[in-house]
């Protein structure tokens, strides 16, 4: 039952919950395979899983694969059924379209499409090869798919730093939100290494970071997932497969303790470190360059820094963590007692209220 009128949805919210329920039924399903680095194998993968499906009586079919075609990849090819590109030719660059048309025709009940960044040639019907694939999805037909993080819109900037190279084409993050599964095409770095001629592929140790960044991205798709799922069915509890840790700061906090447990934590278990203050009027000059130092501490430890304002601290923290799917809150604590017998401390009502996640509390004095 619910305890209040707030935890009712109103009206206008079980609508769209409803409509929102309908276009995922009508859509087709989206499976992407994620690879970290060319090569790793998700074209073979994701051709694999087609035959495996027709196996099982599903309608296939093939629109696109990657060239070169290996032998292993032509003799999936030859087992399942390959509507034809379009070949088009745009100053002087040759360009291999999906033939959305035949495909709408056909109607299968699956299509595979790989290199799923491709860039179509100026003047088709989409730009890109996933906005494509974002209408057979429309159209009831479920897809496959292969992308390296390196397309990964969002990812680009983090690639590049690991590589000091950045791909042309892209996909938004958001696209791989609306899968119904992603799949991590993992094989050990090392592996890679005899691939591919020499000095094409990055060394052992950046394709060791390439590959935790595809899998913390697959992990941060699926948490989102997950949550969108709970929302959708009216369930409040904030469950994720990542840690997300955030650190309560002030002028007076043990940020240096705090911070750097956080960060330690977050890399043990490739989770998210945030870092908040609430905002507090008159602070004193002193006040206000401890919170700056502590603030600049966070950003440089990599967090995600936010300001918060209201006047009841506990429901602003908690509103926060709740809308971040927080797991551990870590708390500055002073140890003094409540100036009443009868009165609560901040500490108190917000460890009451902490249902969804764990706190940590850190001591500190009003010394520092």
């Amino acid at each position: 039952m619910p305890r209040n009128g707030r935890d009712r949805p109103d009206p206008e919210e079980l609508l769209r919950r409803v409509q929102a329920d309908e276009r995922r039924q009508r859509r087709g399903r989206l499976k992407v395979f994620l690879g970290y680095a060319p090569r790793v194998g998700k074209s073979f993968r994701m051709l694999d899983e087609g035959r495996r499906r027709k196996l099982r009586c599903e309608d296939v079919v093939v629109a696109v694969v990657q060239s070169p075609i290996t032998t292993e990849i032509q003799g999936l090819l030859a087992q399942l059924e390959t509507v034809p590109t379009i070949t088009e030719k745009h100053a002087g660059q040759t360009y291999e379209v999906i033939d959305l048309a035949a495909l709408f025709r056909r109607h299968p009940s699956v299509c595979v499409i790989d290199e799923l960044a491709y860039t179509n040639p100026p003047g088709s019907r989409n730009p890109q090869r996933w906005q494509d694939v974002g209408e057979l999805l429309d159209r009831g037909i479920a897809v496959i798919t292969a992308v390296n993080v390196q397309h990964i819109r969002e990812q680009q900037d983090a690639v590049e730093r690991i590589t000091g190279r950045r791909a042309v084409n892209s996909v938004p993050e958001e696209f791989l939100r609306e899968a119904e599964e992603i799949e991590v095409v993992d094989a050990p770095p090392e592996a890679l290494m005899g691939r591919t001629t020499q000095g094409t592929m990055p060394d052992a140790r950046k394709l060791a970071e390439l590959r935790e960044l595809a899998l913390l991205l697959a992990a941060d798709v699926v948490d989102r997932q997950l949550q969108v799922y709970l929302d959708s069915h009216g369930v409040t509890a904030r469950w994720g497969t990542q840690e997300r840790i955030l650190v309560c700061l002030t002028p007076r906090s043990n940020a240096v303790a705090m911070l750097q447990s956080g960060k330690r934590n977050t890399l043990r278990f490739h989770g998210v470190l945030l870092a908040t203050y609430v905002e507090q009027a008159n602070l004193s000059p002193q006040d206000k360059q401890r919170l700056d130092s502590h603030l600049a501490m966070a950003r440089d430890l990599g967090a995600e820094v936010h300001c918060l304002k209201g006047s009841d601290f506990v429901e602003v923290i908690l509103e926060f963590a709740r809308e971040q799917r927080i797991t551990q809150l870590f708390l500055g604590h002073t140890g003094r007692e409540p100036r009443f017998w009868f009165a609560r401390s901040p500490i108190e009502r917000l460890i009451d209220a902490a249902e969804d996640f764990d706190v940590r509390l850190f001591p500190h004095s009003e010394a520092q």
